[in-house]
């Protein structure tokens, strides 16, 4: 089988990233570095691939079959935009707009270009959340009830020296994070009818937020619980728990979310399942068991069913239409947080759509 041909889009930490599962895929081969700055040029005459300051070029050169994009933000949508035009299916990172107008925009061309669309929300190619969802769907917990979320990590003051960081509309923990936590408590729980939330940046005293919380419920059954803070010191972040960026942050032994259903608990990322035997209550011990699972790079399973999905073989597990309804519910807790009241993602939805 022929491998094919990927462009990356953006040489920053992210792109990067995914040029390092490029380079060890089967199926995939990095092609084209595409970045306006002298470091995309290095990169490009590092690995030996060809280099474009922008994306008309690439496309005109014609040497690509596919393009992940993980440019900043503000990029994403006339980028993306332009690849579909031309036919290109392109797996985008999160968030996939800058604004929720943007994002609007996005899925019409995604409509109207009908070419695949992989979002970045790479947690659900992680073995460790595929064994978790199996557990789930399979009733090994029963129908959810709740869950609490927790993402506490210290981030470094230098870290906000990239402008778009310290943007509300761009940075702070809740896009840059608690996204992910989001997408992975709408893949366990579905779709969430409202939230209510408060926010801080009283730890920096920047214009973004430093912490956060939110309460979530969803519109079948269940509530969840998410907290964070980028400004706090803690080992309770998915970050710095699963092991997932092994070349990036520590791995340590800790516990970050907790399922709990009628029949069952499961905690993350140490897969640990709780049960009563039959008939057993809170004043019985309850059964341990660590579900298996096999440790895989998640990044190389989320590009080896990017090739799938170029290939027509699959459809993406996450599409455009997940990462933007996860934007609209951090939308939906920024402005909880603004209004002091709960809010409904309904709402969210018709004011991006009005």
């Amino acid at each position: 089988m022929t491998d094919l041909k990927i462009a990356v889009i953006g040489a920053g930490v992210i792109g990067r990233t995914h040029i390092d599962a490029l380079r060890k895929a089967t199926g995939l081969s990095l092609a084209a570095i595409v970045d306006p700055s002298p470091a995309g040029q290095d990169l490009a005459e590092l690995y030996q691939v060809r280099y474009f300051a922008d994306v008309a070029a690439l496309l005109t050169a014609r040497v690509v079959d596919a393009a992940i994009i993980a440019s900043p933000n503000d990029t994403h949508v006339p980028i993306a935009t332009e690849l579909l035009g031309a036919g290109k299916p392109i797996l985008l990172e999160k968030p996939v707009a800058n604004t929720l107008g943007d994002a609007a925009a996005l899925a019409g061309a995604v409509a109207r270009a009908d070419v695949p669309v992989l979002v970045g929300h790479h947690r659900r190619h992680n073995p460790l959340i595929k064994a978790a969802k199996q557990a789930i769907s399979d009733g090994a917990v029963g129908p959810l009830v709740m869950a609490t979320v927790t993402c506490a990590m210290l981030k470094p003051m230098d870290y906000f020296d990239v402008a778009w960081r310290q943007d509300p509309n761009q940075g702070g923990p809740l896009l840059i994070n608690a996204i992910h936590d989001i997408d992975l408590l709408r893949h366990f729980f579905g779709e969430i009818y409202s939230v209510q939330g408060a926010s801080s940046n009283a730890t920096r005293g920047l214009a973004v937020e430093d912490t956060a919380a939110a309460i979530l419920t969803f519109e079948d059954s269940g509530i969840a619980t998410l907290a964070l803070s980028d400004a706090a010191t803690g080992p309770w972040a998915w970050e710095l728990s699963s092991g997932e960026n092994p070349g990036r942050f520590p791995k340590h032994d800790a516990v970050t979310h907790l399922y709990a259903g009628r029949d069952g608990g499961l905690s993350l990322p140490d897969l640990s399942l709780w049960s009563h035997k039959a008939g057993g209550n809170w004043v019985h011990e309850l059964d341990r068991s660590t579900l298996k699972f096999s440790a895989l790079d998640t990044y190389a399973e989320q590009l080896a069913h990017f090739g799938t999905v170029i290939r027509g073989e699959a459809a993406p597990l996450v599409t455009c239409d997940d990462g933007i309804r996860n934007m609209m519910v951090v939308a939906a807790i920024k402005a909880s947080a603004q209004q002091g009241k709960s809010i409904r993602i309904a709402e969210i939805c018709e004011q991006s759509s009005g």
